[in-house]
């Protein structure tokens, strides 16, 4: 039996590669951001991170002590104070303004006669200088202010008292101004989050006969997660770099009361020239705010996939 080859075509010489060749534009326009990216953020972060190992009072050279300074940490009754003042701000300041933020959202995602008005109203706040925002409560504070006199007005004269010089509630009367400005700016992220959800989901869960906290369980909670990663990233670093609106106040004070890591690696650094110490601080809170984002983008993700 006769088989019949035939000859297979010869491949053709392939042709050598180009090297790839990049437009002078694209390389200029990503390489200037990263050149001026490295210089002004990642150059002075890394400088940070070294000083944190130095005792360095800004004028001499710096002295290399290893983890002292975080070794110090531990003994200093200060920044036990202002660590715990930072944790009961975040979780005040960040849960009072995501679960305020959500409900205005709610409330005002309807469009009817004059809802406008009151989302203008409630984001106005944000427009403002922090520390103009806070020169204003500062007046309303003061035993003649406002806020006493509408205590008085409603008959709780017994509650009137210089809320910023009490140890017992200067966190808590600063924390009023910051909650005001941040609870318009958390409304618009859940408005934007909400008007992004398809119709069509609440019609098939009224067919169902879900109510509307069945509605808002399983149809809102689950569409706004993506939103809520943001809005905690957001929450979170608002929360540990609240500094203007505490330092315009109290200056931490009185006695620590309302000391905060941030306003405390401020007045270690420039107050009282350990630059060294004050980068620790620093090192601590970005620690904090990465591990704390991270762990729930980690964990968010694992539940999308």
């Amino acid at each position: 039996m006769a088989v019949l080859t035939a000859d297979r075509p010869k491949t053709a010489a392939r042709a050598p590669k180009r090297p790839r060749r990049f437009s002078p534009v694209l390389l200029a326009f990503v390489l200037v951001p990263l050149v001026v990216e490295g210089f002004w953020v990642f150059w002075p972060a890394l400088q940070g991170f070294y000083l944190a190992l130095t005792n360095w009072d800004g004028v001499s050279a710096p002295t290399f002590v290893g983890a002292g300074n975080f070794a110090e940490m531990f003994s200093d009754d200060i920044f036990k104070t202002a660590a715990l003042d930072t944790v009961i701000w975040l979780v005040l300041f960040g849960g009072l303004s995501a679960v305020g933020g959500l409900a205005l959202a709610t409330l005002l995602q309807k469009e009817r006669r004059g809802v406008g008005f009151y989302r203008a109203a409630l984001f106005t706040p944000v427009v403002f200088s922090l520390v103009a925002t806070s020169l204003i409560w500062q007046v309303s504070y003061q035993p003649d202010g406002v806020v006493n006199k509408v205590l008085g007005a409603v008959g709780l004269g017994s509650w009137q008292h210089a809320w910023l010089a009490d140890p017992k509630t200067a966190l808590y009367a600063v924390l009023v101004p910051a909650l005001w400005r941040q609870l318009g700016y958390v409304m618009v992220l859940y408005l934007a989050g909400l008007k992004g959800i398809d119709p069509a989901l609440y019609e098939a869960a009224k067919l169902d006969g879900a109510t509307a906290w069945q509605q808002f369980r399983n149809v809102t909670w689950p569409q706004l997660r993506s939103v809520n990663s943001v809005v905690l990233s957001v929450i979170i670093i608002d929360s540990l770099r609240s500094f203007d609106v505490i330092w315009s106040m109290t200056k931490g004070g009185p006695y620590h009361s309302s000391e905060v890591l941030s306003t405390y690696m401020y007045a270690t650094a420039f107050q009282s020239l350990r630059l060294g110490y004050a980068s620790a601080l620093a090192v601590v809170i970005f620690v904090l705010a990465f591990g704390v984002i991270v762990t729930y983008l980690v964990r968010a993700f694992r539940e999308d996939s």
